[in-house]
């Protein structure tokens, strides 16, 4: 007779290898690489893995690339435990998604996407895009998670293959807030544009693209007008900095957490025509009073801001701040689903 404590180590066999079938079913053959193995770059490796992508995750050193996956794994199970892991795959099945090399030949070899994530130098990145351009597949998306420059300035000079070259910018942490803006050089193919946007909206982020390149992109140039007036109202002892902040916590912050500044006038009125025939003049009038652009250097007003900065998160803080802030990130998160 055959007993039970058999059968059942058959069926728990039968379901762990089906199981293991459907994981491997998930699991993608395109190979994603990634150029950098600091925070964004073990960001992007994690969002790639999520939804089982071959990830290489490439770096100059082979210590670097090894403490970056320590971090990653130990990441992976942290958002488990969170209630926070991206994708229907586990951490393990996700971690072995991912593997590292030293070897920039090795990285690119039949990869369908690159995402640079080095550090903001120019003449860094000019360097790593002339070396790419002699070595990548003709169809090899080339992207970078820059901040801070226009596309063409590190592309124009490559020789073959700059029409593959974008932007893909993240928002920091890459993993909590899904924003991406796409933003192409003059020669950047409209395809490359298209299927970057594709691959973002699989990996679960939100993608804006731009129609061309501008400096600063769109999140900076907007984040940068509220900081310039910021700056300006704080100089003029107008409001403290908790006060200021205190605007956008308490106040507009929680409105275009849901609500973006051009939805929010339509709400507020009926319709967004009816609400600049009504208000239009006094934001025309209120703008012209903002004054020159603040030069934002060391001295008195920088000395007050920072210091006042101090007093509300003392920099021994720092760390556990972010950590409150990354909180607040999943939680806004998983609520916008929600409501979505």
């Amino acid at each position: 007779m055959i007993s039970k404590k058999f059968i059942c180590s058959i069926a728990a066999s039968l379901l762990a290898t089906r199981t293991h079938l459907r994981s491997m079913h998930k699991m993608k053959n395109e190979k994603i690489g990634i150029i950098g193995s600091g925070l964004i770059g073990r960001a992007w490796s994690m969002l790639f893995a999520s939804v089982g992508y071959k990830v290489v995750l490439y770096d100059i050193l082979p210590e670097q690339t090894s403490n970056a996956l320590k971090e990653i794994e130990k990441e992976l199970h942290a958002l488990q435990a969170k209630g926070a892991l991206r994708g229907t795959l586990s951490p393990a099945e996700q971690f072995s998604c991912i593997s590292v090399t030293t070897d920039i030949g090795e990285l690119v070899s039949n990869a369908i996407y690159l995402q640079e994530c080095i550090p903001e130098r120019l003449e860094w990145k000019r360097t790593l895009y002339t070396e790419l351009a002699d070595i990548v597949c003709s169809e090899t998306i080339m992207a970078s998670s820059t901040s801070t420059y226009m596309p063409s300035l590190f592309s124009e000079q490559m020789k073959q293959h700059r029409e593959n070259v974008v932007v893909a910018h993240p928002l920091n942490p890459p993993y909590y807030i899904p924003l991406v803006e796409i933003v192409p050089a003059p020669w950047t193919k409209a395809d490359v544009v298209t299927r970057t946007r594709e691959l973002m909206l699989e990996i679960g982020q939100k993608p804006v693209t731009l129609t061309r390149q501008i400096e600063g992109f769109a999140t900076n140039r907007i984040q940068y007008a509220i900081l310039n007036e910021v700056w300006r109202l704080v100089a003029d002892g107008v409001v403290s900095v908790a006060d200021v902040d205190r605007v956008m916590t308490e106040g507009l912050g929680l409105r275009y957490a849901l609500l973006g500044p051009l939805e929010t006038a339509h709400l507020n009125a009926d319709g967004v025509a009816d609400y600049f025939q009504r208000f239009g003049a006094e934001v025309y009038a209120v703008s012209q009073t903002y004054g020159p652009t603040p030069k934002m250097e060391a001295g008195g007003n920088l000395s007050k801001i920072a210091a006042e900065c101090e007093e509300m998160v003392p920099r021994a803080q720092l760390p556990a701040r972010r950590a409150q802030r990354d909180l607040f990130l999943r939680e806004l998160c998983a609520l916008k689903k929600q409501l979505e």
